[in-house]
């Protein structure tokens, strides 16, 4: 056991450490711009997203369950604070950070990742695309209204990505880019938009605090909403990133660990003046194609990115937007599976039109929950559907005439309730012998294949008469031998 746990250990820290340190670097100059743009979407001061990136993604790197994913502040969390920071400010935010920490904990306790089971391939599918063109939307503000030299750099930027690893892959070509565009801005004094443009970053360490908020019921009642959101959404975006993750790498995650390391990060980063987070699609998906792998790569864009807002934030804040957008169309364009445009017609219609409708929801709402619950319900009317075209009801009459046995073949469920009873209608109603069977239903338990006995009802004998029924007969007859007795 001891043995098992050191090596697994070593593999998720140290089994690929050039790669994670440079994954982790490139991970951290984009997470700057991002994390400030959140803050900005829930109405805080920049470093209140910074804050939170740093704190989530070090302490995700210890107690998550999937290596190699980033969590940070993100918007899909931001957007749902919007309203609370608006009516009763930043405290009750931190506070709602918390509670919404200590629901997933209770989540992952209570191993509630297994609902991952009921989201299709075809969700999936549709989740990813979704993301791919949201991530792609967020950079058009970018590139809309700005001088033409934007336009080069973003080309210069692009071009340098996918033609470097042509050269060398021993350093990730997204930082390349960086180092690349950062020079040439600073050296030709270009004046385009930077990193210091989107707000001032902070200076100082975090400290931990405690939510200054009237502790009462009054309180709970106006955070926990917010922070039953936030939990629901956050562990959505997190389970999903992480099954992505798991087919990237080919490799299994800790979905229930998962749930209780983003509480343990939530909780926590709530203590220290930070905005709730959750795992990032688009972060992640850098940081495995730049190489990161283990659980490394995670802690050191955390610490990379502290170390630079408050030792380098200077040169940090001079970086070109232009080469951050690069890197972030290059993401989009990687995370689109493109082969399900090509499926569209291969694959059964039921499966592309829950593909399509997952990322028209998400798209259109930018609500991921709202997105998948709308994949995950259509998925299951069409199975259902789908099920319930399997069907078979068949019977044979035992050569006395007595006994009617039905073979059920296939999923009963509520869909089939009156079909199963005119089924069975009919299959006694063709009964083979003298006597016309109108069978009671008597079923018993269901699985893909389950067998249902019944006595035939006749029509009643005659006063006097015999009863066809052998047993029954017999017994009669000596009834009506007594009496005349």
């Amino acid at each position: 056991m001891n043995r098992d746990f050191i090596d697994t250990f070593r593999t998720e820290w140290f089994g690929n450490i050039r790669g994670d340190l440079l994954s982790g670097l490139v991970v951290a100059l984009a997470l700057i711009p991002e994390a400030i743009a959140f803050s900005i979407i829930a109405g805080v001061d920049p470093k209140i997203g910074l804050y939170a990136s740093f704190s989530i993604a070090v302490l995700i790197a210890f107690v998550g369950g999937r290596p190699g994913m980033i969590s940070a502040a993100t918007a899909a969390t931001a957007v749902l604070m919007v309203t609370l920071v608006r009516d009763h400010g930043l405290q009750y935010l931190l506070a709602a950070t918390v509670l919404a920490g200590i629901i997933q904990i209770i989540a992952g306790m209570l191993k509630l990742a297994y609902v991952m089971r009921f989201v299709s391939k075809s969700v999936m599918t549709g989740f990813v695309n979704a993301l791919a063109i949201l991530i792609f939307m967020a950079q058009l503000p970018e590139l809309i209204n700005v001088p033409m030299l934007t336009y080069i750099m973003v080309a210069a930027g692009l071009a340098i990505i996918y033609l470097f690893p042509y050269a060398t892959k021993a350093v990730p070509s997204p930082l390349i880019c960086i180092i690349a565009l950062t020079a040439i801005s600073i050296g030709f004094g270009f004046d385009i938009r930077t990193v210091g443009d989107m707000g001032e970053l902070p200076s100082t360490l975090p400290i931990f605090l405690i939510p200054q908020i009237p502790f009462n019921l009054e309180t709970l009642m106006i955070i926990l909403p917010y922070s039953v959101a936030v939990a629901a959404v956050g562990l959505l975006e997190s389970l999903m990133t992480a099954q992505i993750v798991d087919d990237l790498t080919d490799t299994p995650s800790d979905k229930n660990r998962e749930c209780i390391g983003q509480g343990i990060a939530n909780t926590a980063t709530g203590f220290i003046g930070g905005m709730a987070g959750c795992a990032m699609i688009g972060q992640s998906m850098i940081n495995v194609k730049s190489g990161g792998r283990g659980r490394l790569s995670t802690f050191c864009a955390g610490v990379f990115l502290l170390f630079m807002i408050l030792v380098l934030g200077d040169l940090v804040s001079r970086i070109p937007m232009a080469a951050l957008v690069a890197i972030m169309i290059m993401v989009s364009i990687g995370t689109f599976s493109w082969s399900s445009l090509g499926n569209l017609r291969d694959h059964p219609r039921s499966s592309s039109i829950v593909m399509l409708a997952t990322v028209i929801g998400v798209v259109y709402t930018h609500n991921l929950a709202i997105g998948v619950l709308i994949g995950v319900l259509l998925s299951a009317v069409f199975f259902a559907w789908k099920i319930a075209q399997i069907f078979r009801i068949t019977s044979v009459l035992s050569e006395d005439g007595t006994m009617r046995t039905y073979t059920v073949e296939g999923q009963v469920f509520f869909r089939l309730g009156r079909g199963l009873q005119q089924g069975i209608r009919l299959q006694g109603s063709a009964g083979q012998g003298r006597h016309r069977c109108q069978p009671r239903a008597y079923l018993g338990h269901f699985q893909r294949r389950c067998t249902g006995h019944d006595r035939a009802e006749v029509p009643p004998r005659r006063r006097g008469g015999r009863d066809p029924r052998p047993e029954r007969g017999k017994r009669d007859n000596r009834r009506q031998a007594r009496h005349s007795r």
